[in-house]
């Protein structure tokens, strides 16, 4: 189970290196991207950029959160023994865990991509 486990983070650890290498080549006329937007009740998706940083930094930031956090659980499931009845829990987790990774990270290039497209015009 957990060589699965490995298989299955290296797999979500290369689609969201993936996608930043398709979002560098999008995004390569800029030199900066929004990082975070102002979130507040009247306006839960704003316009407002908070931050902003360099285009390397802001397009590697949440596949290296998500690379780490895996290969924790990664190590995680080939060292520590799972307690009696949850032996079957790691991998549902893994395949959770990873896909709320890759959603955020596509709902974060959207925002960019709107953001910047929204100042174009």
């Amino acid at each position: 189970m957990a060589v699965i486990v490995v298989i299955v983070c290296a797999i979500f650890g290369i689609l969201m290196v993936g996608l930043s290498v398709r979002a560098n080549a999008r995004f390569q006329h800029e030199e900066t991207l929004p990082l975070q937007w102002l979130i507040s009740r009247s306006q839960p998706l704003s316009k407002t950029v908070i931050r902003s940083g360099p285009r390397v930094f802001v397009l590697s930031f949440v596949p290296g959160l998500a690379i780490c956090t895996l290969v924790l659980i990664a190590i995680g499931a080939s060292t520590l023994t799972p307690r009696p009845g949850q032996e079957g829990m790691l991998l549902p987790s893994v395949l959770f865990i990873g896909g709320v990774f890759v959603a955020v990270y596509v709902l974060h290039l959207w925002l960019i991509e709107q953001t910047l497209r929204q100042g174009r015009g």
